[in-house]
């Protein structure tokens, strides 16, 4: 972008799509080991409250963290995925809530507020993330 546009407000989206049934693969495969690798500890006690629903809620938050690396014009170089984390609200929705690393990158690329959707259905789910990117000034 152009420094003529500097402090102008731009959106910057993500977006990604999980064949559910791959997670789930990988859940019987790996268990704990997966769901630990990915997810916070409330995204786990999140995804496993139903267990029939568990492998599709797992799909989705997959789906929001790297639908968020896309929004970071990034791939995944190393960055923990639990730095990225999908909080269920009382609501029933769900916010985005950046940690360490993750946060870092946010800050330094102008984001000045996230939102994510997911959805799921059938074998697959999905999630979108938008942000508000406020570049910096330069000179």
């Amino acid at each position: 972008m152009s420094s003529a546009n500097s402090g102008i407000p731009r959106v910057v989206v993500g977006v990604d799509l999980v064949q559910v049934s791959q997670v789930a693969v990988s859940l019987d495969s790996l268990g704990e080991a997966y769901m630990r690798r990915i997810c916070t500890a409330d995204e786990i006690a999140t995804c496993n409250a139903n267990p029939m629903m568990a492998p599709a809620r797992f799909a989705a938050r997959f789906a929001a963290k790297e639908a968020t690396l896309k929004a970071l014009r990034l791939d995944d170089q190393g960055l923990d995925l639990r730095s990225i984390e999908v909080k269920q609200m009382p609501g029933g929705w769900t916010d985005l809530v950046l940690h360490g690393r993750a946060k870092q990158l946010a800050d330094e690329a102008g984001w000045s507020s996230v939102s994510v959707s997911l959805s799921h259905e059938g074998d697959y789910a999905t999630a979108v993330v938008a942000v508000i990117v406020v570049d910096k000034a330069h000179g």
